[in-house]
């Protein structure tokens, strides 16, 4: 039943075209405190540098503290995972959260 929503509702096509909207605001994040961005389609990681004075954790406890939810994995990787049926509009509000929350960590 499950794969065939995924196939009735496009949403390997959905995610693919998501993923690249995703790829490209996550890249603005500020190199200073964003060591690397990795992913595809819908699934990403956002590898923080090791000397911030914070830990993943602590983004991601911000992150839901402003309506987004995410998950540290170590100290200093943060994983998105956004559901495949949600829409640009809905993928451009969580973008918002993550950069200003980001942002948020700047000294």
């Amino acid at each position: 039943a499950a794969l065939k929503v995924i196939l009735e509702e496009n949403l390997a096509e959905n995610a693919a075209k998501l993923g690249k909207i995703l790829e490209k605001e996550l890249m603005t994040l500020p190199k200073q405190l964003v060591k690397e961005v990795r992913g595809k389609g819908l699934l990403w990681a956002i590898v923080l540098h090791d000397d911030l004075g914070f830990k993943a954790v602590d983004v991601c406890v911000r992150l839901r503290d402003n309506g987004l939810l995410a998950k540290h994995t170590h100290n200093d990787i943060i994983r998105l995972a956004p559901p495949l049926v949600m829409n640009e509009t809905q993928l451009k509000e969580c973008t918002k959260i993550i950069i200003d929350t980001m942002n948020s960590f700047k000294k």
